[in-house]
This record gives C-alpha cells, sequence and structure tokens, in this order.
C-alpha cells in the first residue's frame, strides 16, 4: 500500500530540492554576476507608480474592486464571442440568434452599470 505512493513522494522530494537550488542560485549568483551593486530605489517596493502610504492594512475604497469585478465580468463575456465566431458557420441561425439574445444581456448590463456610476472615479 505505501508503494503506491512512493512516486508522488519522489516527486515531492526532487520539486522541493529543485526549487531549494534555484532559490540559492537566484540569491548568491545573482548578487555575484550583478554589474550594479544593490541602491535602496532598486530594494524599495514598487506600487502603482508611487510610494506606498500609511498602513499596508488602509482599506481600499469599494469602487476599486467593483471595476475589478466588472472588468472580469465583462471580459469573460467577451471572450464567449471568440468561439461562437469560429463556429458560427456550424451553428447557424440558432446561434446567431442566442448569441443576439446574450449580447443584449451584455449590453443592458453595461448601460445599468454606467448609468448606476459604477464606472466614475470621483
Amino acid at each position: 500500500m505505501l508503494s503506491n505512493y512512493l512516486p508522488a513522494l519522489i516527486f515531492l522530494i526532487v520539486a522541493s530540492g529543485l526549487a531549494g537550488v534555484l532559490m540559492l542560485l537566484g540569491t548568491s549568483l545573482g548578487r555575484f554576476l550583478s554589474r550594479a551593486p544593490d541602491d535602496s530605489e532598486k530594494l524599495s517596493p514598487y506600487e502603482c507608480g508611487f510610494e506606498a502610504f500609511e498602513d499596508t492594512r488602509m482599506k481600499f475604497d469599494v469602487r476599486y474592486y467593483l471595476v475589478a469585478i466588472l472588468f472580469i465580468v465583462f471580459d469573460l463575456e467577451i471572450a464567449f464571442l471568440f468561439p461562437w465566431a469560429v463556429a458560427l458557420s456550424s451553428i447557424g441561425t440558432f446561434g446567431l440568434v442566442a448569441m443576439g439574445i446574450f449580447l443584449l444581456i451584455l449590453i443592458v448590463g453595461f448601460i445599468y452599470e454606467w448609468k448606476k456610476g459604477a464606472l466614475e472615479w470621483d
């Protein structure tokens, strides 16, 4: 029974060893081969193009999350257009009508979000 788990154990050992070797090579070899010394600007955290401010636990505005979720939703819905366009010749009129309804729902949702002001950054 234990021999069934041997390949998984070997895989975990090899993966852990490889990860450790690569991390050591990245830090030690990178410092050895680097032409420029590390300066404070290079080692500083980069966050959205401006300096980090206040506490790291500062709350973001809800609009940031709303716009991110809206982007994901509309991006995924638009991604459905590509396979539909490829298969349009085989799905015929039914597929055209179904996609028309889908796009109508998408446009109505977009107009609703626009009218509600979800895309505004006042």
